[in-house]
C-alpha cells in the first residue's frame, strides 16, 4: 500500500507502454489498461521479467462503466492513486473533407470524452491520494489548428482547455494536473502518415523520450504552479513562438510548414 500507483491508458503500446515500463522500473505499482489484450499480455510478460508490479485491463475509455470497474479493480488492489496517464488516443489524418464523419466523432469520442469520462471516474481516488496527479497527453498540434489533422488538433486544444480548468478547481483537493505536449513521436499512431508537417518537421521523438518527460514533471513541484511542459525541443520552439509572435506569424507558419 505505500508503493506509489500510477493507472496509466492506451498502455498496450507506443507512449502508454513506454511510460508503463518507465514507472514500473522504478518502483511503481502500474496500472496498464487498453482494449488491446493481446499488447497488454506482451507488457505484463516483460515486466514480469524485470520484477515489475504490473495489473493490466481491458478498457474502452469511451465507456464509463468500464472506467469504473477498472479503477474500483485497481484501487482496490493497492489503495491509493498517485497518477493517472490520459494517454489513450487516436488519430486519422487528411482533408477534412476526405475523412469519413464517422471518422472525426471517434476522434473526439476517445481523445476528448475518453479522457474527460476517466479524469472524472478517477476523481475520488485521486481527491483520496495526497499529492495526486493528472497527465494529460496533449501535442503541439494543438498550439494552432494543423491543416490534415484538424479533428485531432481540435480535440488536444479542448484538453488543454479541460487540463488548465482542471488544476484550477483541484487545487483544493491537492490534486495537481498537467499537460504533455510532444510534437510527432515516432509510434504506430504516425507510421506511414504523411502530412506537410511530418514532412517538413520529421518525426524526431521516441515512445522513450515522452515516458521519460512524464516521469521527470511529475518529480516536479515548485511554487509557481506550471501546467503545460513540452517536450522535445521542436514544441518548445513552436510553443514559445505562438506565445510570443502575432497571430499572423504564427499562421504563416503553420501554412508553410502543412504546405497549405
Amino acid at each position: 500500500m505505500n508503493r506509489p500507483a500510477v493507472f496509466i491508458t492506451g498502455a498496450a503500446a507506443g507512449i502508454g507502454r513506454a511510460t508503463a515500463l518507465y514507472f514500473a522500473a522504478r518502483d511503481y505499482h502500474v496500472g496498464a489498461y487498453d482494449i488491446d489484450e493481446v499488447g497488454l499480455t506482451r507488457l505484463a510478460a516483460e515486466v514480469d521479467g524485470r520484477g515489475g508490479s504490473l495489473r493490466t485491463g481491458v478498457l474502452d475509455v469511451t465507456s464509463a462503466a468500464q472506467w469504473a470497474q477498472r479503477l474500483t479493480e485497481f484501487h482496490a488492489e493497492v489503495g491509493r492513486l498517485d497518477i493517472l496517464v490520459n494517454n489513450a488516443g487516436i488519430l486519422r489524418a487528411g482533408p477534412f473533407e476526405s475523412v469519413d464523419l464517422s471518422t472525426h466523432r471517434a476522434i473526439v469520442e476517445v481523445n476528448l470524452v475518453g479522457m474527460l469520462t476517466g479524469t472524472h471516474c478517477a476523481f475520488p481516488y485521486l481527491r483520496d491520494t495526497p499529492g495526486a496527479q493528472v497527465v494529460n497527453l496533449c501535442s503541439a498540434s494543438a498550439i494552432y489548428g494543423q491543416a490534415e489533422l484538424a479533428s485531432y488538433g481540435a480535440t488536444k486544444a479542448a484538453v488543454k482547455s479541460l487540463t488548465e480548468a482542471l488544476d484550477l478547481e483541484w487545487e483544493r483537493h491537492d490534486i495537481r494536473v498537467i499537460a504533455i505536449w510532444p510534437l510527432f513521436v515516432a509510434t504506430a499512431m504516425v507510421a506511414g502518415m504523411e502530412t506537410g508537417t511530418t514532412k517538413s518537421l520529421g518525426v524526431r521523438l521516441t515512445a522513450d523520450d515522452v515516458a521519460a518527460g512524464i516521469w521527470d514533471v511529475t518529480r516536479k513541484r515548485s511554487r509557481l504552479p506550471r501546467v503545460h511542459y513540452e517536450i522535445g525541443a521542436q514544441a518548445k520552439v513552436l510553443a514559445t513562438v505562438a506565445k510570443y509572435a502575432p497571430n499572423w506569424v504564427v499562421r504563416t507558419a503553420n501554412k508553410y510548414f502543412s504546405g497549405s
